[in-house]
């Protein structure tokens, strides 16, 4: 479901996810809604995956809308690694 590379946005409420997924998807970008990954932690058990090519167009988004997430991680081999 989450290829090396890809991004994770975390969020800590299903409110804040669910928002930031009409606003990305309404900006037409190329999110998708999954489950946060068993290796990371979530109150909320929900998390926004997107591609590299696309991260700053995301993240700009989520930050012109006061929705930035708990945490952020980028998928190495296995691993997940935080970022910013």
């Amino acid at each position: 479901m989450v290829r090396d590379g890809d991004y994770v946005a975390v969020f800590n409420s299903i409110h804040r996810v669910m928002k930031a997924e009409k606003v990305l998807k309404g900006r037409q970008l190329g999110i998708l809604l999954i489950p946060v990954p068993r290796a990371l932690q979530s109150d909320c058990g929900l998390a926004i995956r997107y591609g590299a090519d696309i991260r700053e167009s995301v993240e700009g988004a989520l930050a012109e809308e006061g929705l930035l997430p708990a945490e952020i991680y980028v998928k190495q081999g296995e691993a997940y690694r935080k970022v910013g």
